[in-house]
């Protein structure tokens, strides 16, 4: 027997997980100049950009729900921060700004690998002159941008919802006894896509699009930069709903494109329109803006018809906010003296630029045995959104949703400060892949991510 269909009775409505709250979306484009820092790649053999793909977009999201107190997202085409001072310089500028409290923003990098370098202690590097002024240029765009979406919000909804796309993929492959970074055609990657269709008045005024995928579908081949397969995604979405789209990076530790590593930007915007697609089917499977479907009667033909049809329905107007942090164990790490004798071998930029990397990932992050890793997380009426500054791998997400399989949940990486650090699987460090032995955290991190997490969400949904 279907047990569903046989609970049912006339009236009953199928639920659409719900925000209703004051909303208002705002955009800037952030563009990096030509001729700025943009190598990401060991093997480029080119440092300054020589133009654009695409626009880069920051993008925030306003929500003033129940209890008053204004909550800011910012989605943002960027690759990802390098040292603490940097992120909380533009973060705090934006904070300042706005006049608001740590818990109440978020700042989500979409990890782009073909954007500006985010590190102005390579300012003496060529094309690092341009990076101090962009990431001033970043923090005025947030500011503008957050104070536009929150002057303009207004009583609206944000309607959740979830779709599939098959474009992420495992990228953790051995070969040959050696663990690479590339298309595992044997694992299955999560392919969720949490979406976010924003309303006003019954019209779409925006869309949010959560979904776990490295953005690396373009490397040291190509001299411009781009937000990657993001950036045709947006273009979909946007042609179609005639609303701005903010795109939030999942936790995608693990997951990148099966085919990466290219200079030809047909194959990312090729990426972001299946991303895109996926999206729209998504969104069309929804009801009108504000309805949900409620079985309305029968009407009797050559068989007994069930009608449903959308019914103005409303919800989800609580709202509460958590700044946490875990507490993280640390491998054993070597001093920085040990690493310079390490390398001392190698030529002696490529030194230098190494133990600048380990210098900066430590200033502000690494302070004794274990580190202090934040979370931010809020619950807008029916849905909770998690941020975190590390890349976690993608079972994070899997487990939350998991958990608590009737709340849209979206995670983010790549979200604030400090912590800019791998958080894999305890089977990565067994098989030795690069993000396990990349991290200065021990194995057993991500586990008590998820814990951390799970309790987190837990007591927002109990408030």
């Amino acid at each position: 027997m279907n047990d569903t269909a046989s609970a049912t009775k006339l009236g009953d409505s199928i639920r659409i997980p719900r925000t209703q709250a004051r909303i208002g979306v705002a955009r800037r484009d952030i563009t990096p100049p030509t001729g700025i820092r943009a190598k990401n790649w060991g093997p480029a053999d080119w440092e300054r950009s020589e133009g654009a793909h695409r626009p880069f977009e920051l993008t925030a999201l306003a929500v003033v729900s129940a209890d008053e107190r204004p909550r800011v997202l910012l989605a943002v085409d960027g690759t990802w921060w390098r040292r603490v001072a940097d992120e909380q310089g533009v973060r705090g500028a934006i904070l300042d700004g706005l006049g608001l409290d740590p818990d109440q923003l978020m700042l989500s990098l979409s990890h782009t690998h073909a954007g500006a370098v985010l590190c102005a202690a390579d300012a003496h590097l060529p094309g690092g002159e341009l990076i101090p002024g962009y990431l001033e240029a970043l923090a005025a765009a947030g500011i503008a941008a957050g104070r536009e979406a929150l002057e303009s919000a207004v009583p609206g909804l944000i309607e959740w919802t979830t779709g599939r796309c098959t474009l992420a993929a495992d990228r953790e492959l051995d070969v040959d006894g050696r663990a690479l970074v590339g298309y595992n055609p044997g694992a299955v990657a999560d392919d969720t896509v949490t979406i976010g269709r924003l309303s006003v008045d019954g019209i779409v005024c925006a869309t949010l699009v959560n979904y776990a995928c490295h953005p690396t579908t373009l490397a040291w081949q190509s001299r411009e930069v781009s937000p990657d397969y993001v950036g045709a995604m947006r273009e979909i979405v946007e042609s179609a709903t005639g609303a701005p789209c903010l795109f939030v990076q999942g936790a995608s530790g693990e997951l990148a494109p099966r085919e990466q590593y290219t200079g030809d930007v047909a194959v990312a915007d090729r990426h972001g329109r299946s991303l895109g697609h996926a999206v729209l089917a998504a969104l069309d499977a929804l009801p009108a803006p504000g309805e949900e479907l409620t079985l309305d009667g029968v009407v009797e033909s050559g068989a007994p018809l069930a009608i449903w049809t959308g019914r103005a329905a409303a919800g989800g107007e609580g709202a509460a906010s958590s700044l946490t942090s875990v507490e993280l164990p640390l491998r054993d790490l070597p001093t920085l003296d040990e690493l310079a004798e390490e390398w001392k071998d190698i030529d002696p930029r490529s030194r230098e630029e190494r133990l600048g990397r380990a210098r900066n990932l430590r200033d502000g992050y690494i302070d004794g045995p274990t580190v202090q890793h934040p979370i931010w997380a809020w619950r807008l009426g029916d849905a909770v959104i998690v941020g975190h500054p590390g890349e976690a791998y993608s079972r994070l997400q899997t487990t939350l949703r998991r958990r608590f399989p009737e709340t849209p949940i979206v995670v983010m990486n790549l979200t604030n400060g400090p912590g800019f650090v791998y958080l894999p699987t305890r089977d990565a460090y067994d098989r030795g892949a690069y993000q396990a032995w990349q991290t200065p955290l021990a194995p057993g991190a991500l586990d008590l991510l998820e814990e951390h997490a799970v309790a987190v969400v837990a007591d927002l949904l109990d408030r």
